[in-house]
């Protein structure tokens, strides 16, 4: 991580879904400006789902592998973003990070169902997500 700019780390418990969503849409929507990272309380391996959407937008998360936050445990982040309930709930305690935030998102990972069906939830919380960091989240950094 680039020691000149802040850091942003993207916590959920899984880091399979979610956050990887909102790590690549967050590095598409900041450019270089930030160092942006996810991990999770509990992580397994990135959806098929998520890259698959993600790729949708030109976005390409296929490279990437989920992290546990123990990886991240000594290292300073301005803003620790959590969004999920059990990640907010087991997130470690921070001191250098600046700001704690706080924003819940479905579980894509939860629906079962057909391909199409899971895409569909995927998206739709890929979208949401989007809107959130474009709406509420990136303007809080300026």
């Amino acid at each position: 991580m680039s020691k000149n700019k802040l850091s942003i780390l993207i916590l959920c418990t899984g880091n399979s879904a979610r956050s990887q969503m909102a790590e690549g849409l967050l590095k598409s929507i900041m450019g270089d400006r930030f160092n942006i990272e996810s991990a999770g309380t509990n992580p397994s391996s990135v959806r098929t789902e998520a890259i698959a959407v993600m790729s949708e937008l030109g976005i390409d998360i296929s490279n990437n592998r989920s992290k546990s936050i123990d990886e991240f445990a000594n290292k300073q982040f301005e803003y620790v973003l959590t969004i999920c309930d059990n990640a907010k709930e087991t997130c470690p305690y921070f001191p250098a990070a600046a700001h704690l935030i706080h924003h819940s998102f479905d579980d894509p990972a939860a629906i079962e169902g057909s391909t199409e069906d899971r895409l569909v939830v995927f998206r739709r919380v890929r979208d949401e997500i989007d809107k959130y960091l474009r709406d509420e989240f990136v303007p809080m950094l300026t």
